[in-house]
């Protein structure tokens, strides 16, 4: 498939596949969040933790593959879902930190 014929199908830089692939890396970084909102380990003290994080953020994961899957291919698509999601929860103790460093310190503290 040529470059023309690509982007008259939708994807060039602003088509259907580029829109696709936010969406997909909005709902893998939104199911990190969730995900490490229902974890012990959760180090944000000023936010509430939410009962429903953990099926929440499960089902935007699902969501996310399935966006990465159908628009990079089953074995691409489950390589960057997971990539983007190792880095979305490997940043959560970090903007943690950033964002409220004592509560977040003292968390740290406490349970690690």
């Amino acid at each position: 498939m040529s470059s023309v014929h690509a982007l008259q199908d939708g994807y060039g830089m602003f088509g259907t596949g580029t829109l696709l692939i936010v969406l997909a890396c909005v709902a893998t970084a939104l199911s990190a969040a969730l995900l490490y909102a229902a974890s012990p380990h959760w180090a944000w003290r000023t936010a509430r933790r939410r009962r429903g994080a953990l099926a929440s953020g499960l089902a935007l994961a699902v969501l996310a593959l399935v966006g990465w899957v159908a628009t990079l291919g089953a074995g691409a698509g489950s390589c960057a879902m997971l990539a983007g999601w190792m880095l979305a929860l490997a940043a959560q103790p970090w903007l943690a930190l950033l964002a409220c460093r004592r509560d977040a310190e003292a968390a740290l503290a406490d349970g690690d």
